[in-house]
Parts: structure tokens; C-alpha cells; sequence
């Protein structure tokens, strides 16, 4: 065999993780986590649990949901990576993570995400309480047997149902800090619940090309970008109509009213832009990312705002 060939037969051997540095090996399993989004999830749940708690969290219940979320949320994306390896080894943007890539043996991602779940339910339980914790792993069985497993591969509409998981943390912050659930935790719920297809979708529709190729019908993909974002404005204005709930339960004041509705304005503003202009489409999925961080804060400073 000639060297050129025995070259080309080595980059296509898979890279074990004996022949890897620890570093390298160690950011291929964090990474199985997703971390940038479990932070945005972390900051959902602990940001409701100031006004929950009338300005006065416990710390050991914070710091319950932040070790608890973050386990419970970055366990499921594991176990999602385990499952889903098979397609994202057909789209150029997942092809090189781990798992389709052979860095990784699948079986790792399931262990560690079931064990992570397990860990995040403890934690949860006893650092705030049951119902906390059931909900956490509430939200982990949605997003890997609802939407991963059932959902995804099935119908179009599997972000809208399925993106229910994504929408469970701040319950769990609420019920941290409360030990209940009530109207205000409810629409909280419902912001992130509604606000998920515009920004999935928007996301969807700059990469339908990988999704037609792995053959995962999101909406953009199979039913048109038109069909995906006129649904996706009526998605923009049910979050935003929720999203003023917490004033009328009492929940929080004036100002987090004011914030609210210019906020969703804006939410539903781009989203009607995006209808007639392509490369609006980026500005959606980032201005729906910026729509959650700045409303979640403005809610969480609300009892210390006149």
C-alpha cells in the first residue's frame, strides 16, 4: 500500500479517545450538555424566583435550581445526542459532533444523560422540594420521548408540542420558591411555550437544506417558509399576550407592564417584517433570544422597581 493510500486509510479510521489529549476528550463530552442553551434555561428558572419569593429567594433553593437545571437539561440534550446521531451525521451543521463523528461511544451520552437526570431529581428534591424536582424530570421525558423520539421524525409540528420541555423551567424556579404553582407561573410557562416555533422556525428556515436532508420535517423544510412564518406571527403574538399576565395577578408593576408590551411589539414586529423580507430571518431568531433574556430580567428586578 502506498503512503498517500495509508494516509487516506487513517483520517478515515475513527479518532479513539486514547489517542486524544484530556482537554480535547473533555470538551467533546460538555459538549454533549449543550451549555449556552441550558444557560438560557437557568436564567428563565432562577430569574422567576425573585418575585416568587417577594425579593427573598432562599440561597440553598437557587443554587438547587441552578445545579439541578443544569444537570436535568444537559442530561436530556445528552441523551438527545444518543438518540438523534443518526441524523446529525447527515447535516453539515451537527456532522462534527461527537457522537456521528466516532468520538465519542454513543453509549456514553445515554449513560451520562440518565445519570445526570438522576443526580439533577436529588439535588432538586433536597435543596427545594418534590415538586420542583418532579417537574425537571417532567421536562426531560417531554423533550426525549415527546419531541425527540415521537415528535421529531413525525410531524411538523414538532417544535410546538414538543417545545413544551423547553418551557418547564421557569415552573420549576416557581415552585422552588413557592412550593405551588399558580396563574403567574402558568404564563410563564406560556411565554416560552408560544415563543418557541418563531424562534425555532427562524432558526429552521436558514438550514431547511440539512433538515430536508436528514429528513426531519420541520415547517420551513416541508411546508414552505410562508406557511412557517405566518404561523410563526401567530406564535410572536400569543407570547407576547401572555407575557402581561404577571401584572394583572400582581406579580410585578408598571414598569415590567411597559417592558412587556414593547418587548412583544418588537417580537411581533420582526416576525411580520420576516413575512415579506428573506434575510430578515437571522434578525428573528436573534431578537427572540435577546426577547427572552430581557424579559425574564425585567420580570426577575421587578420587585425592587417602584
Amino acid at each position: 500500500m502506498s503512503v498517500g493510500l495509508k494516509e487516506n486509510a487513517a483520517l478515515e479510521q475513527p479518532v479513539t479517545i486514547a489517542s486524544r489529549s484530556i482537554a480535547s476528550v473533555s470538551r467533546d463530552y460538555v459538549s454533549l450538555l449543550k451549555l449556552r442553551i441550558v444557560a438560557l434555561l437557568d436564567a428563565t428558572a432562577i430569574g422567576v424566583m425573585i418575585p416568587a419569593s417577594h425579593g427573598h429567594p432562599r440561597l440553598v433553593a437557587v443554587l438547587a435550581v441552578l445545579v439541578g437545571g443544569t444537570l436535568a437539561a444537559g442530561g436530556a440534550h445528552a441523551i438527545n445526542c444518543w438518540f438523534d446521531r443518526d441524523i446529525d451525521a447527515e447535516m453539515s451543521r451537527t456532522r462534527r459532533r461527537p457522537l456521528p463523528s466516532g468520538r465519542i461511544p454513543p453509549w456514553h451520552a445515554l449513560a451520562i444523560g440518565i445519570g445526570l437526570n438522576v443526580l439533577a431529581f436529588a439535588v432538586l428534591w433536597a435543596g427545594a422540594n418534590i415538586l420542583a424536582a418532579g417537574l425537571a424530570l417532567a421536562g426531560t421525558l417531554i423533550y426525549v420521548f415527546v419531541y425527540t423520539i415521537w415528535l421529531k421524525r413525525s410531524t411538523p409540528q414538532n417544535i410546538v408540542i414538543g417545545g413544551a420541555a423547553g418551557a418547564v423551567p421557569p415552573l420549576v424556579g416557581w415552585a422552588a420558591a413557592t412550593g405551588h404553582i399558580d396563574l403567574t407561573a402558568l404564563a410563564l410557562f406560556g411565554v416560552i411555550f408560544f415563543w418557541t416555533p418563531p424562534h425555532f422556525w427562524a432558526l429552521a428556515q436558514m438550514i431547511k437544506t440539512d433538515y430536508a436532508r436528514a429528513h426531519v420535517p420541520m415547517l420551513p423544510a416541508v411546508g414552505g417558509e410562508r406557511s412557517a412564518k405566518v404561523q410563526s406571527i401567530v406564535y410572536a403574538v400569543l407570547a407576547a399576550a401572555v407575557s402581561v399576565i404577571p401584572f394583572f395577578t400582581g406579580s410585578a408593576g408598571a414598569i415590567y407592564l411597559a417592558g412587556a408590551v414593547v418587548l412583544g411589539v418588537g417580537l411581533v414586529g420582526i416576525t411580520v417584517l420576516d413575512l415579506a423580507r428573506r434575510r430578515w430571518t437571522r434578525r428573528v431568531f436573534t431578537y427572540s433570544i435577546a426577547y427572552v433574556a430581557l424579559l425574564f430580567t425585567l420580570f426577575a428586578v421587578s420587585p425592587f422597581l417602584p
